[in-house]
């Protein structure tokens, strides 16, 4: 298909894109200066009533963070210009559990669009008319489906915990401990994600923050109903008064309930589900058939740019079709 010139001209692109992203990936999870550790040296000092004098690097490392002119620093101004809802985009990636800033975002999906035109361009051979159009759509949805599934999978699992949590939150209570050190034997011994947001909680409270304060802060990256009804039972009995243990303990229970619920619902829609996997994924399954019987047909859909056409629409509308079934077997308890 290719000449030997063309197959060195292709090898040598696809090779500079992956080492440019390789690259781009690297800066932004790696690169730094320990700003990170420093902070949490001085939020260590503080909650053991130490402190100590801040070093000179800590300085310079200060002045370098403050520089306006930074790589870091422009990128994420650049990111929050084109961007049209940073802060609805700093959330989603505060829920994600990973410390992924709004510059390093930026810089991955510009590398997937960079590595998508490439690869549309020189390895599928699409037009720039086509490649470009492709890159950008699929380099914005990759980084934001990634993040949206990291955030998904994060809260399922801090809810699969949650109603224990609370157990044992009510088991501190009675036996006579303050409600800070109750939510700190909590974030000691609950598993993760929920043993390191209670724990965010319980250092927020020795900042001289009160525990409504700590809470609302973790329910920007928890974004459930049952974790504020949680913050809502605790503000009402500081103002209120009455038994706290039993409050929490008649929340635990209702969780539990509603986690059994839906169990059942899934359990009851586990044909639907099957059977939308199966119809997704036959059109997959005979392209891959046909294309082992008869290459040269199958790859006229290729070629022709009246059958990526035709692909595309075919794939629009199997995603229209998946999202009306997802919605359908999707239950709001």
């Amino acid at each position: 298909m290719f000449g030997g010139d063309d197959q060195l001209l292709m090898m040598v692109i696809v090779g500079g894109g992956t080492l440019l992203v390789t690259l781009i990936l690297g800066f932004a999870f790696v690169g730094g200066d320990g700003s990170s550790a420093a902070l949490k040296r001085r939020l260590s000092e503080v909650g053991n009533g130490t402190r100590r004098a801040p070093d000179k690097v800590g300085h310079r490392s200060s002045a370098r963070i403050q520089n306006p002119k930074g790589s870091s620093q422009f990128i994420d101004a650049l990111a929050r210009k084109m961007l049209p809802k940073p802060a609805e985009l700093r959330s989603r990636l505060e829920k994600t559990g990973f410390n992924i800033s709004i510059a390093q975002y930026f810089l991955i999906t510009v590398a997937a669009v960079v590595l998508l035109t490439v690869m549309c361009r020189f390895v599928y051979g699409f037009s720039l008319f086509l490649a470009i159009p492709v890159a950008l759509a699929g380099g914005m949805f990759i980084p934001h489906f990634i993040i949206g599934f990291l955030g998904r999978r994060r809260i399922n699992k801090f809810m699969k915990a949650f109603p224990e949590a609370i157990e044992l939150l009510c088991r501190g209570l009675r036996a006579g401990l303050p409600i800070s050190e109750a939510i700190n034997t909590v974030g000691h011994d609950s598993p993760e994600p929920v043993g390191k947001e209670f724990r965010v909680v319980a250092d927020t409270v020795r900042m001289g923050r009160t525990v409504e304060d700590g809470l609302w802060d973790v329910s920007r990256r928890i974004d459930l109903p049952d974790f504020k009804f949680l913050i809502i039972a605790i503000s009402i009995q500081r103002e209120t008064g009455g038994n706290l243990a039993e409050t929490l303990g008649g929340l635990a229970s209702t969780l539990r309930k509603r986690r059994q619920i839906k169990l059942k619902i899934k359990a009851m829609s586990s044909e639907a589900r099957a059977s939308a996997w199966i119809i997704g994924s036959l059109p997959f399954i005979m392209f891959f058939l046909l294309w082992l019987a008869n290459d040269s047909y199958v790859m006229t859909l290729i070629h022709d740019p009246r059958g990526i056409y035709m692909i595309g629409a075919g794939l629009t509308m199997i995603g229209f079709g998946v999202m009306v079934m997802a919605k359908m077997v999707r239950f709001e308890i």
